[in-house]
């Protein structure tokens, strides 16, 4: 992301205006995904992204963000990559250097630019799931991201179900389908959703230790044709596309994303 207004970048009243046109509106609770690198040059970096999504939903508005950290876990893929070929010593090693998770201060350098920047930015909340925290910005971002038990990733008892409630939509900003995370709550609504263990490192009370859960099995494998069957069968205004910058991007209601994701996967698993 460039940081400077160069040739070709558009600026934020540009991006306001583009995500005015895709449909986001004054008041909306948007949940967003975004790869900046898709969009091209912006000038002001993230921080001019995050001020166009903010004029977009306007004062009223909150802006959501996934901000999990698969970095603090040794049953994530993250780590499974991290680890791949090193001896029992050396993965020993990587376990005891990996920091526990506190929501004030762990970075979320998977989820991408826009993701840090709006967890930093004055004002902002932060949900307490050690592995799938979410951050937030404005006026309901406190009643969103409240009460995410650490048992539960991304169902009922996680923003999710909040942003579900809120009738949110969710922006692909240069991102597909496959990082679609309401898909997730489907996976939990579907009857006989299998369970596995995890385990990160957290610090209650400022101890660091290892802690291990049970929850349903998150997996992602087969979202980019989930999205591309709900796509296919949205109904008028569930779906919106248009450019933005150099990216193809969605607005997505919500809603509508989950209800069809539960009854595809439970016909498709």
């Amino acid at each position: 992301m460039s940081e400077s207004r160069g040739s070709g970048s558009v600026d934020v009243e540009r991006l306001t205006a583009a995500l005015s046109g895709l449909g986001v509106r004054p008041g909306d609770v948007l949940l967003v995904h975004a790869s900046l690198r898709s969009v091209g040059a912006v000038a002001g970096g993230p921080v001019a992204v995050l001020a166009a999504l903010r004029r977009a939903v306007g004062r009223a508005g909150t802006v959501v963000v996934p901000a999990f950290t698969p970095e603090n876990s040794d049953t994530s893929p993250h780590y499974r990559a991290r680890v791949r070929g090193l001896d029992a010593p050396a993965r020993a090693a990587v376990r005891s250097s990996m920091p526990p998770f506190d929501p004030a201060l762990t970075p979320a350098p998977s989820m991408g630019a826009l993701a840090e920047t709006v967890r930093t930015a004055a004002g902002a909340r932060r949900s307490g799931h050690p592995q799938t925290s979410f951050a937030a910005i404005g006026p309901g971002a406190a009643k969103l991201l409240a009460g995410h038990r650490p048992t539960c990733h991304l169902g009922e008892e996680s923003p999710l179900a909040r942003l579900y409630e809120a009738d949110a939509g969710i922006l692909l900003l240069g991102t597909g389908y496959d990082t679609c995370t309401a898909f997730h709550l489907g996976e939990y609504r579907r009857p006989g959703a299998p369970l596995r263990r995890y385990r990160c490192v957290v610090a209650p009370q400022g101890v660091r230790r290892w802690w291990e859960y049970e929850d349903v099995a998150l997996d992602d494998g087969d979202f980019a044709a989930l999205g591309a069957a709900f796509e296919e069968a949205a109904d008028p205004g569930d779906v919106t596309t248009a450019p933005i910058g150099s990216a193809p991007c969605r607005l997505i209601r919500l809603r509508a994303a989950t209800d069809f994701a539960t009854a595809w996967l439970t016909a498709h698993r």
